[in-house]
């Protein structure tokens, strides 16, 4: 299973290492494939010093909760996704916040859902008809369920 990854859930991951959000991104990849768009590394290294100030951790810390956090995340080149995807994608975001035009793209272009606690996105993308997200809940639900298949046939 393919998920498209935004920043608000790589920055949540970071901030609270213990967090649900946290354990799905370092203990998922054998079971889930983690996707996300090249220019949320930059977006990541661009707020270390607002992510140390917020988390009381020093820059050294973020950066080793961001190493473990995003070890299992396949960063993908924007090249990657079509022009077509592109501009489809943005033409259903502009009036939302256009800065989410990637994560949609990728979703598009990979079939993939979007795992984001965007509540804004969320809610301006399904009054669209776009419904292509995955909560952290669901997110948790599903691999539990992969979890335990895959120890059914591991035992067969």
């Amino acid at each position: 299973m393919k998920i498209i990854v935004d920043a608000n859930i790589v920055f949540s991951g970071i901030l609270h290492t213990k967090s649900n959000i946290a354990d799905l991104l370092i203990n998922s990849h054998e079971l889930i494939e983690f996707v996300a768009p090249d220019f949320l590394r930059l977006e990541i290294r661009s707020h270390h010093l607002k992510l140390s100030a917020l988390s009381k951790l020093s820059i050294e810390q973020v950066m080793d909760a961001e190493f473990h956090v995003c070890k299992d995340i396949k960063f993908i080149s924007e090249e990657q996704i079509s022009i077509e995807t592109w501009i489809s994608a943005y033409e259903l975001v502009q009036d939302i916040d256009e800065k989410d035009t990637g994560y949609i793209a990728y979703s598009k272009q990979f079939n993939s859902k979007i795992w984001s606690g965007d509540k804004k996105l969320i809610s301006g993308l399904k009054k669209k008809g776009f419904e292509n997200f995955i909560s952290t809940d669901q997110l948790f639900e599903v691999r539990e369920k992969l979890k335990s298949h895959k120890s059914k046939r591991k035992h067969k």
